[in-house]
């Protein structure tokens, strides 16, 4: 006789966050970040070039997000996507990097989230080509919650210059 497994009940974040409600935040976002990009038109030529490929390799992840969050997953062009989705996280954090911290400090909360995402990245590579789709799953959500929606909705206040363009 065969057994057949229990269904798997989803977790209390999944159920509080689902991923079509992370996928339409992430829309939502990047349409908050094209309107501060394009009100601070008449600053562009005084940005660094850093911060322009840290916005750029942003727009990417958030362009993505909704398509892997709410499409097919496992099959090949999941995989595709999901290579080009974690390189431009992985760039993202790198280039917040080479922005200096506001305030003359140091070190911000954003360098230390930025290293957590270039170690975190090459985990979900590693769950993903291990099968750990459990795993896998909840790194990207951690990552998407975390490192994308709750820091890129953060860039907005404090003085920051996304927030100077929105606001200004």
């Amino acid at each position: 006789m065969a057994s057949v497994a229990p269904p798997v009940r989803p977790s209390l974040l999944d159920r509080l966050l689902p991923d079509r409600l992370l996928g339409a935040l992430a829309w939502a976002l990047l349409a908050v970040v094209i309107v501060a990009v394009a009100r601070g038109h008449a600053d562009w030529a005084k940005v660094p070039r850093t911060i322009w490929f840290h916005l750029a390799t942003t727009a990417v992840v958030l362009v993505l997000t909704p398509v892997m969050l709410t499409r097919r997953k496992g099959d090949r062009r999941h995989r595709q996507l999901g290579w080009i989705w974690a390189g431009a996280m992985w760039a993202t954090a790198l280039f917040s990097l080479t922005i200096p911290p506001a305030g003359g400090r140091l070190v911000s909360p954003i360098a230390l989230l930025s290293v957590f995402v270039l170690v975190m990245v090459p985990r979900l590579i590693l769950q993903a080509r291990a099968h750990n789709v459990v795993g896998h799953r909840a790194t990207v959500r951690g990552l998407v919650i975390g490192a994308l929606l709750i820091a890129g909705f953060f860039t907005f206040p404090f003085n920051r210059l996304l927030g100077q363009w929105l606001f200004g």
